[in-house]
């Protein structure tokens, strides 16, 4: 009986590779790079399991796959995968939920960090020999203690957030969809409120909801526009939850203070008026990019594929509709 054929769409780390060629016919992509679609096509026409990390899976891809099972993505948001096509065709789709949460929330309130005291900048400053002595009104940035947070979604990395919070003395507001019980509110000493009070209170507003057609420019100008001048946002979610656009008008005109951004709207592609601002800083979509955290990523992607390709439902399916087809 012949082993079912996997194609991965990015070199992973060793073991979660060796792990699916126990029990699969593997084929990797060597490069570290997003394949277009034509050759997506061409990897995945005889495959029944594929492994995805931030390459597209459209419908034209999926349509020139006709023993395609599952689709595991090395990731939490799944946004690049066309889920509908594949619930309709009885394909699973799956992603890795959990293990990113710590390494998320960590660039998140570092992120908050490097904006707020002007990590970035100072350092870009003592590098180019600015720096000849001791000054008293060097680098003011701001304060974090007593200052209010608002954290929009609430899900594992926006609680995540509310942990790294309460070491700092803050104040947590958030508002999300869903709401966990009373006693982990108390835990966490976060409070909820309704989501213009979020945006008018908040020194800092730290966004983790995923990306849907309800929270595609979730932060426009209408939002910006109720924040504080001195407020900061802070977004390491989906780059389309935020307006682009908006975001530099609101800090060209002093709208709001400054922004942490890890992920933008038209990635790769950041409007260069951002890049330009010393009061915003940008790393590159790194959000869940630790050693560990990585390879804890791809060993779940690995075994959710596995799983499925075994006729079992694996533990972190998308869509359960699919489920049975």
């Amino acid at each position: 009986m012949s082993l079912p054929k996997v194609f991965i769409t990015r070199p992973l780390p060793r073991a979660a590779v060796e792990r699916i060629a126990t029990r699969c016919e593997v084929t990797v992509n060597p490069e570290d790079v997003r394949l277009p679609s034509a050759q997506m096509v061409e990897a995945c026409r005889e495959v029944e399991g594929l492994v995805t990390s931030s390459t597209p899976v459209s419908g034209e891809v999926l349509e020139q796959a006709p023993h395609l099972r599952v689709v595991s993505a090395v990731a939490v948001g799944y946004d690049i995968i066309d889920v509908a096509a594949c619930t309709h065709r009885g394909i699973l789709v799956t992603n890795t939920p959990g293990v990113v949460t710590e390494a998320t929330a960590d660039l998140s309130f570092a992120l908050l960090i490097a904006v707020a005291r002007r990590l970035v900048e100072a350092d870009r400053y003592v590098r180019e020999g600015h720096w000849h002595h001791w000054a008293f009104g060097c680098m003011w940035g701001t304060d974090l203690v007593s200052k209010t947070l608002g954290i929009l979604g609430f899900g594992r990395i926006g609680q995540a957030v509310a942990r790294r919070a309460r070491g700092f003395s803050m104040r947590i507001l958030y508002h999300s969809v869903d709401r966990p019980t009373p006693e982990r509110e108390q835990e966490l000493g976060a409070q909820y409120v309704d989501r213009e009070m979020l945006l008018r209170e908040a020194d800092f507003l730290s966004i983790h909801v995923p990306l849907a057609p309800d929270t595609h420019h979730l932060i426009s100008s209408t939002e910006l526009a109720l924040m504080k001048p001195t407020a900061f946002l802070i977004n390491t979610s989906r780059g389309k939850v935020v307006e682009e656009a908006a975001l530099v008008e609101a800090l060209q005109s002093k709208r709001i203070a400054g922004a942490g951004l890890d992920v933008f709207e038209f990635e790769p592609q950041i409007h260069p008026a951002l890049l330009a601002m010393p009061n915003v800083v940008v790393t590159p979509h790194m959000g869940t990019a630790t050693g560990e955290t990585r390879l804890a990523m791809a060993m779940l992607a690995a075994e959710n594929l596995l799983t499925a390709l075994a006729g079992q439902r694996p533990p972190n399916l998308v869509n359960p509709e699919a489920w049975g087809k």
